[in-house]
């Protein structure tokens, strides 16, 4: 008889292993190369590229990359 029992491939086991910040990070710097990709093809304008990103920097609490986030508060 065959077996069947699924396995998680190597990726699986490697995002099992990734914080929740990881996690979200990674998900983060896809989602920009994808908007990346749209304005590179132009599929997007800048203007909706910028918009967007700005967004996606928001909604996921990230500094532009170069950009220290504030001590003040």
């Amino acid at each position: 008889m065959t077996d069947y029992t699924l396995t998680a491939s190597p990726a699986e086991q490697t995002w099992d292993k990734l914080t929740y910040e990881e996690k979200n990070r990674m998900l983060y710097e896809r989602q920009k190369a994808l908007l990346d990709l749209f304005l590179e093809k132009k599929a997007i304008s800048q203007a909706q590229h910028d918009k967007s990103l700005h967004d996606l920097t928001v909604k996921m609490k990230y500094a532009p990359q170069g950009a220290g986030r504030s001590e003040d508060g």
